[in-house]
């Protein structure tokens, strides 16, 4: 129970250094490949953008300029035989997926990709969180490592903030829409803040940790728990919540915080 709760901290805590100040996508990128390998530990992590169209990949890693132009050629070159592209592009829901959820080790050592690709710049073992996938653009992070497989416990904790992430990634781009229409425009005036900025803004410190956890799905007496407080006193936690946040249900109130 410890262990999960600090895992769940890790999350909120990752997820706050990444969307904080609604950043753009180049910098909730280079945010995300710095901050999510302190939960899931990574060699080499990415924000992946493959060109479905064309077969091309572009990335943000970290360390920066991880791969050289032999590389990421290589990449390209095997781009559509790769596993995670393939589960994904045909499992547009699929959540989380290692390349081991769809090859074994074996299989996967015997491909092309590996030897041109893993091999060559050391790396034996991937896994993909995927933030947005239609026709054209598959959006992931992607993780790597030499050596050991990443375990069904880091793939389901990575699988936990993948809906949050990916709304701030949506988050993200639709504000440098809106900016770039702005300038187009000649208006200089900013977009507005997200809907309810103002709301959460007017939480307390322990009403927006309790939001928080009803955000992860948890209930009034687990919530309790963690905090140190009563089932009851939980309740009237959420009573203000509810009322500042202008919401009748939980539901409606974990939207909010995770759009946020």
């Amino acid at each position: 129970m410890a262990d999960a709760e600090r895992a769940l901290r890790a999350a909120f805590a990752a997820l706050r250094a990444i969307g904080e100040g609604c950043p753009t996508p180049g910098e909730f990128a280079r945010r995300g490949v710095r901050h999510l390998p302190r939960l899931v530990a990574s060699e080499i992590t990415t924000l992946s953008l493959c060109d479905l169209a064309t077969g091309k990949r572009r990335v943000v890693s970290d360390p920066l300029h991880a791969f050289g132009r032999p590389a990421l050629e290589a990449f390209d070159r095997h781009f559509r035989e790769h596993p995670l592209v393939r589960f994904h592009t045909a499992h547009r829901d699929g959540g989380t997926h290692r390349i081991s959820d769809s090859l074994s080790a074996t299989a996967f050592r015997a491909t092309p990709l590996y030897a041109e690709y893993y091999a060559r710049i050391g790396l034996d073992h991937a896994l993909a969180l995927p933030l947005h996938v239609d026709r054209r653009l598959l959006v992931s992070f992607v993780f790597n490592r030499k050596g050991r497989d990443f375990s069904d416990g880091e793939r389901e904790l990575l699988d936990l903030v993948r809906v949050p992430l990916a709304t701030l990634y949506r988050q993200s781009c639709a504000l440098a829409q809106a900016r770039a229409a702005l300038a187009a425009s000649g208006d200089p005036s900013p977009p507005p803040e997200p809907e309810g900025a103002d709301a959460l803004a007017a939480l307390t410190d322990r009403e927006r940790e309790v939001l928080g956890w009803v955000a992860a799905g948890k209930s009034n007496v687990q919530i309790a728990d963690i905090v140190g407080a009563s089932p009851r006193t939980i309740a009237k936690h959420l009573e203000r919540i509810y009322e500042k946040l202008g919401v009748e249900s939980r539901t409606a109130a974990a939207m909010r915080a995770v759009g946020r």
